[in-house]
């Protein structure tokens, strides 16, 4: 996602790495190389450049995994957002180092919000240039198991079943909030961010998160669903064809793509295969749906609940909480969501 470059991003790139460091990134005019391209473009020596790739994967700067295709180790340069902020929170620690890197990271996103809402209709044409940043999969107990869809599994079961390494982290979005002394509104747990194949790897080998098994996942898929988060899925190179290579359980007072949405700096791009529907006559418009709609699309009108549809990204977290069944999820197939960020009036 497009970063604007000011004074906040450059402090928080001295914060990140060094200079020597710094210097050394620039030989990433394309998103990955390889050791041997490296070597050629950086003119270090072996062991530099071992000891510079090393650093800057500890740090969350660079990602190295091998290629699927011929066994090569290849490194990429994160961008800023999505990358880069998700590393530097997965370990949970809060020095004050970190409580700092939190501090620029939120006032790096309200400049991203002020630049939006300054020169909202220019950039909101661009916007849908933009693919989805993930895929939305609803709580389990609504996926309909006799339906075979063109996209892969929509179950966290069966997600899981595809994948021998997993690993777990700590939540990027809510240990940020945590560190600039924002707790979250669900009180969610932290640990239940999910990666796997060759992102689980290196996600274990460099201490960003630790090994679990299939079990242990889905116990804590489930306690996420109990808090009211959304599963969110990242697939490689955005494409909803391909592997995961993470899965995000979101809160929609913490978590980056829905606080941006919500605060007018992005819109909120995902493909869902599901959508929400009420039934009238079981509501009561006791409003929990309402409150724990992670989109604020539902509202209470003439005593019954009622849901803006373009705006549903059928995640089912307001038929898992509603106390009368009144509400169901309806499979559509895959769809595209994209809801543009609110125009914010100016105080």
């Amino acid at each position: 996602m497009p970063t604007p470059i000011t004074s906040t991003v450059i402090e928080l790139l001295k914060l990140l790495m060094t200079e020597e460091q710094a210097k050394f990134i620039h030989v990433f005019k394309k998103p990955s190389l390889n050791i041997e391209e490296l070597k050629q473009k950086s003119k270090l020596d072996e062991a530099a450049l071992n000891k510079t790739l090393k650093d800057l994967m500890h740090q969350g700067i660079i990602v190295g995994v091998p290629s699927r295709r011929t066994g090569v180790m290849v490194y990429r340069l994160l961008p800023m957002w999505p990358g880069i902020f998700e590393y530097q929170f997965l370990r949970g620690s809060a020095t004050e180092i970190d409580k700092k890197k939190a501090r620029l990271f939120e006032k790096l996103f309200k400049e991203m919000r002020q630049t939006t809402q300054e020169n909202y209709d220019n950039i909101v044409k661009h916007f849908k240039d933009f693919p989805a940043l993930d895929r939305t999969i609803p709580v389990e107990k609504f996926v309909d198991p006799g339906v075979e869809g063109v996209l892969p599994h929509e179950e966290v079961k069966k997600l899981l079943e595809d994948y021998e390494d997993i690993a777990v982290a700590h939540c990027y979005c809510r240990t940020e909030k945590e560190l600039i002394g924002e707790k979250c509104k669900l009180n969610a747990p932290k640990e239940n961010c999910f990666f796997f194949d060759k992102s689980a790897k290196f996600v274990i080998e460099h201490e960003f998160g630790k090994r679990i098994s299939k079990a242990e996942a889905i116990k804590i898929f489930k306690e996420a669903e109990d808090h009211g988060l959304v599963h969110k899925v990242f697939h490689v190179h955005l494409d909803p064809n391909r592997g995961i290579e993470a899965i995000c359980n979101c809160c929609s007072c913490c978590c980056g793509p829905f606080q941006m949405y919500h605060q007018g700096a992005f819109p909120l791009h995902t493909i869902s295969s599901y959508l929400a529907s009420i039934n009238e006559d079981k509501c009561v418009a006791c409003g929990t749906c309402v409150e724990m709609c992670p989109m604020k699309i539902i509202e209470i009108n003439d005593a019954v609940a009622k849901l803006d549809e373009n705006k549903c990204i059928g995640c089912g977290v307001c038929a898992y909480h509603c106390p009368n069944e009144a509400i169901q999820l309806i499979r559509t197939g895959p769809r595209d969501v994209f809801v543009l960020p609110p125009k914010i009036n100016k105080q």
